[in-house]
Formats: C-alpha cells, structure tokens, sequence
C-alpha cells in the first residue's frame, strides 16, 4: 500500500466533509486495487468520522476491497438472465484458466475473479465484465480468447 502522503493526496481532492467517504474510499480502491486498514484510518481522520463508520462502508459495497485485487478484475454475471444462460459454466471456464477461484486472485496479480449478482446488461447475457470491458453473449468457448485479449491489453500488444 502506497504511504501516508499519497492517500493524504488523494484525500486532498474532497473537502473535509463526510458525505465524501465513499467517494474518497473508491479513489484510494482505484490507485491502490485494495483499502488497506492504514488508508481507512487516514480516511476516518481527515473526514472527521470513525474508523468503524469507514470500515462499515469499506465491508457494505462489494465494489471495495480489503485485499489485494488483480490489474484485472474479471466479473461474471450471476443474475437471473445470465445464469439462465450459462453463468455457472462461465466462472468454471475462467477458474480452470487462470487456476484460482471465485474470489481469488492469480499469483502474478493480474486478475481476479468474482461473481456479481447483476451487471445491468441482461439483454445481452451472459456477460463477463473485465475492468470496464463488457463481453455478451458469452461462451465457454469464449473464455481464452477473452483471457487473452486482456493478457495482450495488459502487455500493450
């Protein structure tokens, strides 16, 4: 994790006003791909709230991490439609290919899996999310090509 001055700069950007807490915490996630408990007290100091109120927003969101996250994180679907459609099989594609599990991160610390409840693109199920990237319609079949890709994107080829 980064050291004190960083966080204390991206903290700078918000005003010292609570209602900035989510926000200041997904700015610190964004840089760093994990909160760690350092950074959440820094955040709970210069906001002027208690540490359990930060630690209760860092665990409420599933978008917040408190370890480590992959350059890449790789989201499949688990809603109804995209369930319906194959999800299941989808995230057994992915953990056979990176060799880890839903939750877990590969030992290079490029991705990490999870399972989401929706993305908001059933019409387009099932859908994997990787970053920002959406892949629809997914298929098992798709799953290396689409691990490629991301390893490529990553290496800048």
């Amino acid at each position: 994790m980064g050291d004190h001055k960083e966080v204390q700069e991206i903290l700078g950007a918000y005003p010292r006003d609570p209602r900035h807490l989510l926000a200041a915490l997904q700015d610190i996630q964004a840089e760093y791909k994990y909160l760690s408990i350092e950074s959440m007290k820094e955040v709970a100091r210069y906001l002027g709230v208690s540490e359990s109120q930060v630690f209760s927003v860092a665990t409420f969101y599933k978008a917040l991490s408190l370890v480590p996250l992959g350059k890449k994180v790789i989201k499949v679907c688990a809603g109804t439609a995209c369930h319906l459609r194959g999800a299941p099989r989808l995230v057994e594609a992915v953990e056979d290919a990176l060799g880890i599990r839903d939750g877990e991160t590969t030992e290079d610390g490029q991705f990490t899996l999870q399972t989401v409840n929706c993305v908001g693109a059933c019409a387009m199920a099932p859908v994997v999310v990787v970053n920002e990237r959406v892949y629809g319609k997914m298929g098992i079949a798709d799953i290396p090509g689409m691990i490629e890709t991301e390893r490529k994107d990553e290496a800048g080829e």
